[in-house]
């Protein structure tokens, strides 16, 4: 049986790989350590790949995943090149992943994700880093952008700046399957046509993954996250990126089914990475997922152009 070293507080203990996940392969988990730390009294687990030694890149970038879905979407990224290049830290939310169920109910809102990320950023030494934020993640990464006042650069996707409830209905595209995941109890059935969305019509891609999250998510955080957004419970993102002094790059799928392109394009962001959305084709929620290798390509030029305004 293929094992992790997973540490806590000081100790290790081997972590076994069925613990993890079901589908993703023995060989890719080889790649990277799970680890944990406290965040205010809260155990938040995370993953972690470690760059190569003598590399000459010393970022650290840090993945926040989505709404159901934890660390290990990540692992297509961070066990390619960029793993190896970068020192990447991917964290499991409250509630999510192999992460503790929410000490306070209240937390399971953006500003409760966004506290335990920049608990997270300053515990782990990371607060200099690259902070990549998928769905829900990219949320976290705008409302938590205030107090990250040290990071590099954000790059968000699958993630409409809004500034209040009522401008949901423009800035995302309707689709039925999605109201799962604001929901306490879930389906096998109703979590597949969610992982559906994820993807571009017609993909190949196996959302095995995204299902097991899905179930897997504790009930509470989705119910909680529905509630306090529509109760408006969530900073004004459209203010804060069009205040950062720090890049912004929002990446999005052409094939995207809940995130409406047109609405991304009409923001103002001065800090706007290359002043325009940066769409990558035949993909759509999940571009991580789908084309990890043209998703990590733009991350790569992303802090690439970082490394020259030093």
């Amino acid at each position: 049986m293929i094992s992790l070293v997973f540490s806590s507080e000081g100790a290790s203990s081997d972590l076994p790989i069925e613990l993890l996940n079901n589908t993703t392969s023995a060989t890719e988990m080889r790649q990277v350590k799970r680890q944990s730390v406290k965040i205010d009294g809260q155990q938040i687990t995370y993953l972690e790949s470690p760059a190569d030694q003598g590399s000459d890149d010393d970022r650290t970038v840090i993945f926040v995943h989505g709404n159901s879905s934890s660390a290990r979407t990540w692992l297509p990224v961070m066990t390619g090149d960029f793993g190896r290049r970068f020192r990447c830290l991917a964290l499991d939310l409250p509630g999510h992943g192999q992460s503790e169920p929410a000490r306070d109910q209240a937390d399971y809102s953006l500003p409760g994700y966004a506290a335990v990320l920049i608990g997270f950023a300053k515990e782990l030494g990371a607060s200099d880093a690259v902070v990549v934020g998928w769905s829900m993640g990219g949320q976290i990464v705008m409302e938590a952008a205030p107090e990250l006042s040290d990071a590099c650069g954000f790059v968000v996707f699958g993630a409409p700046p809004v500034a209040s409830p009522a401008q949901m209905a423009e800035a995302f595209l309707p689709n039925p399957a999605m109201g799962a995941l604001f929901s306490a109890h879930v389906s096998e059935s109703e979590a597949k046509l969610a992982a559906a969305t994820f993807t571009a019509p017609g993909s190949p891609l196996d959302t095995g993954d995204f299902v097991a999250d899905i179930l897997a998510t504790d009930g509470a955080a989705r119910a909680g996250l529905g509630s306090s957004a529509g109760a408006g419970r969530f900073a004004d993102e459209i203010a804060i990126v069009s205040a950062l002094r720090r890049p912004l790059a929002i990446v999005q799928g052409a094939d995207e089914q809940l995130v409406s392109l047109d609405y991304m394009r009409k923001l103002n962001i001065p800090a706007l990475w290359r002043g325009e959305v940066q769409v990558i084709p035949g993909v759509g929620h999940a571009p991580h997922q789908e084309a990890p290798q043209q998703f990590t390509d733009l991350l790569t030029e992303f802090i690439g152009d970082l490394s020259h305004e030093k």
